[in-house]
């Protein structure tokens, strides 16, 4: 049993971190790769050497359970990476402003999943039946993940962000970094307020899958809790480091796939076999670095064709075209001279012509309300 005060010191340095991250993120700019990768190894030292003081307080076999959930945590953030990128194409955040939206999206990550840990365990401690639910939900997920293609956003079927169109009008443009602004009386959400609705939600989804995942680790609420929390704090560094080339990773989505399937296994056979943590944590880690290992020797083969390298991920964040639509193929003879200089004049009035409608004419057919932001006249 964890005692409340460790429960309160965690909690105050955890939110102690976030403050500092915050207030040395005040001024928005674009985060660089440098940048992003001193913040990674910073949340990656402190997540560790939390796990040391695990070790010290609750013993070694404490301290693996919080290493695995920690693990399967970290890698399964990966797949929000790619979504993430996606919905910050879609609605065009300026790179400057997405640390914003990611820095509240992570707040409120922590608090609804500090919610969903709290429920699950309560769940499993009175119906122990349902972890065999959990173990089956893993097991099917991570045989979706491994067929799936590649992941998708839609944020118009958001029904949250339909809830809000129907509540609160929406600005055309950005306000700077402002979710909400007043114009003639009125509040007015603005497009960052989408995303960040967007974002939280997203993320809500995974946490169905990621938590019931360490729980097959284990359930002690605390180790749970703190694995998920040291491995979203970093989350926001993760993205800027890998947003343009998580795509590269050809095979990781396989390696997630197969740990979700292990854990959904160990989960189910919990009665009848217990798998040691040191085999879990083995198993896991064996994973997650052979999928990486062969997608960096895909990655390194050179490509057969401009498809391929689009299949990798090349240019996965285009901002200018937020709905993923590849340029022209190359395919039949080349051509020369005049007929090769008209043709490559026809293909940009193409490129042109099949741009997407521009942002507010996107929100209107995600069915969100637009105010104009000058006008003063309260007309929608």
């Amino acid at each position: 049993m964890v005692e409340w005060w460790v429960w309160a010191g965690v909690v105050a340095f955890i939110l102690g971190m976030l403050a500092v991250d915050l207030a040395l993120h005040r001024n928005p700019h674009e985060v660089t790769v440098g940048e992003a990768a001193g913040w990674s190894a910073v949340w990656i030292a402190l997540g560790l050497t939390f796990g040391a003081f695990v070790w010290v307080k609750l013993g070694g076999v404490a301290a693996g359970e919080y290493l695995g959930g920690y693990l399967i945590e970290k890698s399964l953030s990966v797949d929000n990476i790619f979504v993430f990128a996606l919905l910050f194409g879609y609605f065009r955040v300026p790179l400057s402003y997405q640390h914003r939206v990611l820095f509240w999206g992570v707040l409120g990550a922590l608090v609804l999943r500090a919610l969903f840990i709290v429920g699950g365990a309560a769940l499993i401690d009175t119906f122990h039946w349902t972890i065999y639910l959990f173990g089956a939900a893993l097991l099917f997920t991570g045989v979706r993940m491994a067929r799936h293609g590649g992941a998708e956003a839609h944020p118009e079927r958001n029904a949250v962000l339909k809830l809000l169109r129907r509540v609160v009008p929406m600005t055309e443009d950005y306000e700077g970094q402002r979710f909400v602004v007043r114009r003639a009386g009125r509040r007015l959400a603005t497009p960052l307020l989408a995303a960040l609705i967007v974002v939280e939600t997203t993320d809500l989804v995974f946490a169905l899958d990621s938590i019931p995942a360490v729980f097959a680790v284990t359930t002690n609420t605390f180790l749970v809790f703190t694995s998920n929390a040291f491995a979203v704090l970093g989350l926001r560094a993760l993205y800027f480091l890998f947003a343009q080339t998580i795509g590269r990773f050809a095979y990781l989505k396989l390696g997630l796939a197969a740990v979700l399937v292990f854990v959904g296994v160990k989960m189910i056979l919990t009665d009848v076999y217990r798998v040691p943590i040191w085999a879990s944590l083995t198993v896991i880690a064996a994973l997650i670095g052979g999928s990486v290992v062969a997608s960096l020797r895909h990655a390194g083969a050179p490509a057969s064709s401009a498809t391929e390298r689009r299949g990798r991920g090349a240019d996965l964040v285009d901002h200018g075209r937020g709905d993923g639509s590849e340029g022209n193929s190359q395919e039949g003879p080349q051509e020369t001279g005049h007929d090769s200089s008209r043709r490559e004049g026809e293909d940009d009035r193409q490129r042109v012509e099949s741009q997407d409608p521009p942002h507010d004419e996107r929100l209107k057919n995600m069915g969100v309300g637009l105010v104009d932001g000058s006008n003063q006249g309260g007309d929608q």
